[in-house]
């Protein structure tokens, strides 16, 4: 049974007071609160078994390394990997993005006239770095267009795939609006075509999504921790093994080599290759905690009640003339709106003073926006803590700051 009082109980910083009232916290999507599992996992690395990990033969070392790797194993389930060897742990999903794409400008495999694929609904970090492998192959950049519920045109997608496609690089679930986009179903048909690569960013997915890295065929998936109620500077790249071994190594240094002469080193195998210097051991064991988290409750629990409130909350926004809300009706995580003659940074601001945090502005999505006419956005985005009583307080406060700047 999901019990909203037993699951608050379990975050502590749900208990402050911001201007003197309780903390209405719908910034989710930008980072989540952690709960006490994670504080004490992080906390318990430090007094218990803080080493450095793999090369150490003392207590320590082994307490860390076994600690380290068996982080690795339950991301490996919770995704349902292949093997382990597919888990790179990173510091977020802007650097498993960057990773790929460096690997890939440096594998020689993109060239002059080959085409990357984006949407109109990616983050900017799912957007410069295939900027940054054109301008460094001659590779063009092809963009799918979006309706204006802010759905990806398939049609229009499965127009631009051709010969020349070497990457589909897409969002599970958009950070602004909130679009489930239908991974899988375009994974397929871009494999279909011939596109040796599809990576999916799944920072906003990985909440609110039961995952399943095999069944959608990817050949990358990227995700941060801190989306899902774990620490900052953690994430992972999962990508196919016979992909990652094909593909040369990214940085160098420590753990990603087995032997260095100065003549030549050897490179180290999965998934160690992917991982040079010491690691955020200490995320990856915090990762391990919030997941463990995640499916005590579990995903389609989790999914299934923060449904229920953006629904909610969208039909009672809905009620206040004048606002626009963006993206369609079975978004999911986030819900981005307008009201007519109101800045969405002034609404923010006194919705802060209320003691609801939303976020405003463009969302890292400014060629989103522009598809849109817009500046921005106010955004509320919900996780497993949200309540009913969070949703009418929001939407109180909206009415209210909307009577205010009128």
């Amino acid at each position: 049974m999901f019990s909203e009082d037993e699951i608050r109980h379990h975050f502590p910083i749900l208990d402050r007071k911001i201007n003197g009232q309780p903390l209405v916290y719908l910034d989710n999507a930008a980072t989540t609160q952690k709960p006490m599992e994670v504080l004490f996992a992080s906390k318990h690395y430090y007094e218990a078994m803080n080493s450095n990990i793999h090369r150490g033969t003392h207590y320590l070392a082994r307490l860390a390394t076994e600690g380290f790797e068996k982080a690795r194993k339950t991301v490996a389930d919770h995704l349902n990997a292949a093997s382990t060897d597919e888990i790179i742990f990173t510091s977020g999903t802007t650097d498993g993005i960057n990773l790929v794409a460096d690997v890939l400008a440096l594998s020689g495999t993109i060239g002059a006239g080959d085409e990357i694929l984006i949407s109109t609904l990616e983050h900017h970090s799912n957007i410069v770095p295939w900027q940054m492998l054109c301008q460094r192959t001659g590779a063009e950049l092809k963009v799918i267009p979006c309706d204006d519920d802010g759905v990806l045109d398939q049609e229009g997608f499965r127009a631009l795939l051709n010969g020349r496609t070497k990457v589909l690089a897409i969002g599970w679930i958009s950070n602004a609006f909130g679009t489930v986009h239908p991974v899988a179903e375009m994974t397929a048909a871009a494999k279909a075509a011939g596109v040796p690569y599809v990576l999916l960013d799944a920072a906003q997915a990985t909440p609110h999504v039961k995952m399943d890295v095999q069944a959608v065929g990817a050949d990358f998936v990227a995700l941060s921790g801190h989306k899902v109620y774990a620490n900052t500077g953690i994430g992972v790249l999962w990508g196919r093994a016979d992909v990652l071994n094909a593909l040369p190594p990214w940085r160098g240094g420590g753990e990603m080599i087995k032997e260095v002469t100065f003549a030549g080193t050897t490179y180290n195998d999965l998934p160690f290759k992917y991982e040079a210097g010491t690691p955020n051991i200490e995320g990856a064991i915090a990762l391990e905690a919030a997941l463990d988290f995640v499916n005590q409750i579990g995903v389609g629990e989790i999914a299934a009640h923060e449904h229920d409130l953006i629904q909610a909350a969208a039909a009672g926004l809905a009620e206040i003339p004048d606002v626009r809300l963006y993206g369609p009706a079975d978004r999911a995580g986030a819900l981005s709106f307008n009201i007519a003659g109101i800045h969405h940074y002034d609404l923010g601001t006194l919705l802060d003073q209320m003691g609801v945090a939303v976020r405003t502005g463009h969302h890292c999505c400014q060629p989103l926006m522009a598809r849109f006419g817009i500046s921005g956005t106010t955004r509320a985005s919900f996780a497993v803590y949200n309540t009913l009583a969070d949703v009418e307080i929001f939407v109180a406060s909206v009415r209210k700051a909307v009577g205010m700047l009128r």
